[in-house]
């Protein structure tokens, strides 16, 4: 706290029962003004008796839904203004990277990752409020679902200005920054930094490199003398004077969970795992229903292939993995029937060898990822059960009993879907009330 000077000490008088009297006035006034409806009113105040809790995380907190309802309504608007420089997974980059590198890659290449140093709460309050606005400006809105830019603006600035918690038995006022726990805090903080990279992004594109961000981390790959990119890197250092950039440059670089290297002008990836990484996944002895537990060997194997690209390294990875997967008490013959359907989901029906493994990753990359599908809320009816071992196989006889009883009913054009939740036992329940 010391280091950024972002919050103010107020001592050991609590700030938030005042806070909800202006959060909730605050509102009135904008809903007397007709600035905001009155059910986006009733949406967004904090209910009195609601549990506080003023600490570091927003949950609870009196402007959370206020926070919630703005990044609900904002951050679609920024990942489509911001899709052609941003990525979202190692598997993203992976593709990128791989179309670059066939007609760019060679010996001279460099990888070089930049930290943002305390995004979070390194950029000022008011510049944060701004960028909002700079962004609706540049998308050219006035309204979005309905609501003015101009009470978006409002309501930002408030959800900005008040944020509070306590430690070691102070309260804290941040007066720099947003709080991580804060849902509009990460698309101003993005959004910020959009306007900020634009140059950045359009010099590497210009130079034949590639450029993305993941929020706080910047890749570059470019086929510049290290000298040149140091330089250049200067100067973007004096760009903004709230962004401090940290570079890092190499011939290879981990950037998300993905290790990238020029071999010789060949690009070279595998899984990236950090050092604190621990093989732990879902015990298989936990009661969870089994399509989760199947589901795990499938997509950590389906992302070994993605990321491999060497025959070599994929059996290496997927050794590790199947030892991990071991350690939970996976049985060996799931894990080789689930691994075995990452390749049939492919329509690949013959096993991966050295000779054959560039072409059938190249199959599994291009495979398209499943699309989010739509409901229809008024043809389907969704039933929730709470699993425990001995309801393994309510799903199957559920469905049996629909059908007997129901064939030829009107109500059959109904789909049941079933899903599950979790047995409210005291470890679940303590976590919850922590």
């Amino acid at each position: 706290m010391e280091k950024t000077q972002a919050y103010q000490c107020l001592g050991t008088n609590d700030p938030l029962p005042e806070l909800i009297q202006r959060t909730n006035k605050y509102l009135l006034d904008l809903r007397l003004t007709k600035w905001i409806t009155q059910k986006q009113y009733e949406l967004l105040t904090h209910k009195p008796g609601t549990p506080l809790r003023p600490i570091i995380s927003g949950l609870k907190h009196p402007t959370i839904k206020v926070s919630k309802f703005l990044d609900d309504l904002l951050r679609p608007l920024f990942d489509k203004m911001a899709q052609e420089t941003t990525v979202t997974s190692g598997f993203e980059l992976v593709k990128k990277l791989q179309k670059w590198s066939i007609l760019n890659m060679n010996q001279n290449t460099i990888f070089c990752t930049i930290d943002v140093v305390d995004l979070y709460t390194m950029i000022p309050q008011v510049e944060r409020v701004l960028c909002l606005k700079k962004m609706l400006d540049y998308l050219k809105l006035k309204k979005v679902n309905g609501l003015r830019t101009e009470t978006i603006i409002r309501l930002s600035r408030f959800v900005m200005q008040n944020n509070y918690f306590a430690y070691d038995g102070q309260f804290y006022h941040q007066i720099r920054g947003g709080a991580m726990g804060s849902p509009l805090t990460l698309t101003m903080a993005n959004c910020y930094m959009f306007f900020f990279e634009r140059r950045i992004a359009k010099q590497i594109k210009n130079s034949g490199g590639l450029y993305f961000r993941y929020i706080d981390d910047l890749f570059i790959v470019v086929n510049w003398p290290v000298r040149h990119l140091l330089k250049q890197i200067d100067k973007w250092k004096n760009f903004d004077e709230n962004i401090k950039l940290n570079p890092n440059i190499n011939s290879f670089a981990t950037f998300l969970d993905l290790y990238m290297e020029s071999c010789d002008g060949v690009l070279f990836t595998t899984v990236y795992q950090k050092p604190s990484y621990e093989p732990y996944y879902l015990p298989f002895n936990s009661i969870h229903p089994l399509h989760m537990k199947k589901n795990i060997p499938f997509t950590i194997l389906l992302r070994v292939i993605r990321y491999c690209s060497t025959f070599q390294t994929y059996l290496d990875e997927r050794e590790k993995l199947r030892m991990a997967l071991l350690l939970n008490k996976y049985p060996n013959k799931l894990i080789e029937e689930q691994f075995n359907n990452v390749l049939l989901k492919c329509n690949i029906d013959q096993p991966l060898t050295n000779s054959n493994y560039s072409k059938y990753r190249q199959i599994v990359i291009d495979s398209p990822m499943k699309q989010k599908v739509s409901i229809d809320y008024e043809a389907v009816m969704f039933i929730h059960f709470t699993y425990c071992s001995t309801m393994k196989t309510f799903p199957a006889k559920f469905h049996l009993l629909w059908n007997k009883y129901f064939e030829e009913s009107p109500i059959n054009e109904v789909r049941p879907i079933l899903g599950t939740r979790n047995v409210k036992n005291i470890h679940r329940r303590l976590a919850f009330n922590m």
